[in-house]
């Protein structure tokens, strides 16, 4: 179902955004440092809450030893102002999790992931973003987060035909399965044609 700018599969609504605006990450222009700004670490969900303990101690040896610091010392996660559950930050500032290789912010689960050392890739938020998800009541918003840090990202996104919902495939689907994605991309073919 379409509302205006706002999609409808099963109980989620979807920015339009996701099937219109273009994004392809450009690590060569931001140098990711969407995991170092922001006040606060990255969501976390109750499931990521109880595993990353667990893996934790497979981790740490892809992570910087001011990284694992702060985690020995605030826990694998913390509770930010507004309440919820996020990763721990380092003095305040870049995620406990990040590591610096050339000049650029990595995820150092998503290494050890890629290292087949766990089979947890990173926590769903980092994956998806820059689709953020809230859960209400009634349904969950699928919205579209612009920040001005990611420009580069939009004129990447522009060169290299790419929207947000397809730069966030994999994500979407490990957060809402196939199906709902199938239906998510035949709403987006529909939109192009003006038929929603």
């Amino acid at each position: 179902m379409n509302y205006g700018n706002l999609l409808q599969i099963d109980d989620t609504l979807i920015s339009s955004d996701l099937l219109q605006k273009k994004f392809c990450c450009d690590l060569q222009h931001c140098k990711g440092i969407c995991c170092v700004k922001g006040d606060a670490g990255a969501p976390m969900t109750a499931e990521e809450v109880a595993l990353l303990p667990q893996l934790i101690e497979a981790i740490k040896p892809y992570l910087r030893p001011e990284g694992v610091a702060a985690i020995e010392e605030q826990g694998t996660h913390v509770i930010d102002e507004e309440g919820e559950t996020v990763t721990p930050l380092v003095q305040g500032a870049e995620c406990a999790y990040v590591i610096f290789e050339g000049g650029i912010v990595y995820c150092g689960i998503e290494k050890a992931y890629n290292a087949g050392v766990i089979s947890f890739q990173k926590p769903l938020s980092c994956h998806l973003y820059p689709v953020r998800i809230r859960k209400y009541k009634e349904f969950t918003a699928v919205n579209y987060d612009r920040w001005d840090i990611c420009k580069g990202a939009l004129s990447k996104g522009q060169e290299v035909n790419v929207k947000v919902f397809e730069f966030v495939k994999d994500a979407l689907i490990r957060r809402f399965g196939t199906e709902w994605y199938e239906q998510l991309t035949l709403a987006a073919r529909e939109l192009e044609r003006g038929e929603l």
